[in-house]
């Protein structure tokens, strides 16, 4: 399996607009984030997890082969911002979509126009597949297993794919869960800012969930430039725990 970080920051991107502080001034280009999400490579298939508004930027390098399978984790812009930039794939086959039922239903008013009746030529086209959070799905026979977690008080999706689970937007993990993410090579989960903060975890609540979870190695992400600077924060870091950067790959 193959996982590309396609962006790693927060929904403001890094730099922020405006912004003048040391991290969005900085001129490594490891501390300039679009908005999260990754794509996986695993049997011959390409799975995409959350498309947010820089989806085109982010794709333009890549190999234009078909995405067998968006996987979203919420509703929030940040993370479905990119959906309509999912049209040239459409060349290939409607796009199959997996989510809640809070999310699908939600896209279905943001997209309406690829859900009427008489669509405009052109619009992008998507099959959504409702997720059942409690039992595994597959996508195109690769098996998936939903993790549910609490982004402040609204419930989202992670998802787990073999050995590698990604997990953004969380606040917290209900106890429950921990089964579904024993003995993972990788995890990937956010870790917004250093401070506090009422729907993610800082960095601190990261680490503290990655010595829970124990994984063989960690990857935070949804990062904003309160994170601080890269290379300075990954100086910090135990060993096995890192900061990714946008266009990093890793192989599970």
């Amino acid at each position: 399996m193959k996982i590309k970080f396609l962006g790693t920051g927060t929904s403001t991107g890094v730099p922020e607009i405006g912004c003048k502080c040391e991290v969005c001034t900085s001129d490594n280009i490891k501390d300039r984030r679009l908005r999260a999400s990754v794509l996986i490579q695993v049997e011959k298939k390409k799975i995409l997890i959350d498309c947010g508004p820089d989806f085109r930027q982010q794709m333009i390098g890549e190999e234009f082969t078909p995405i067998d399978g968006v996987l979203l984790t919420h509703e929030h812009h940040d993370h479905v911002g990119g959906l309509d930039d999912l049209r040239p794939f459409c060349k290939f086959d409607d796009i199959d979509i997996y989510s809640g039922a809070i999310t699908l239903n939600a896209l279905k008013l943001r997209l309406s126009y690829s859900f009427s009746e008489h669509k405009y030529p052109g619009v992008p086209t998507f099959r959504l597949h409702e997720i059942n959070p409690d039992k595994i799905f597959s996508v195109h026979g690769i098996g998936i297993q939903p993790i549910k977690i609490m982004h402040y008080k609204l419930p989202i999706l992670g998802y787990r794919i073999g050995n590698f689970a990604y997990l953004t937007d969380v606040k917290s993990i209900p106890e429950e869960e921990y089964s579904k993410l024993k003995e993972l090579d990788v995890l990937v989960i956010n870790a917004l800012r250093i401070e506090e903060h009422m729907s993610h975890l800082n960095l601190a609540q990261a680490l503290a969930e990655v010595e829970k979870i124990k994984p063989r190695k960690a990857y935070f992400t949804h990062m904003s430039h309160h994170i601080g600077l890269h290379e300075k924060v990954q100086r910090l870091l135990p060993e096995n725990i890192y900061l990714p950067y946008d266009g990093l790959e890793i192989e599970v």
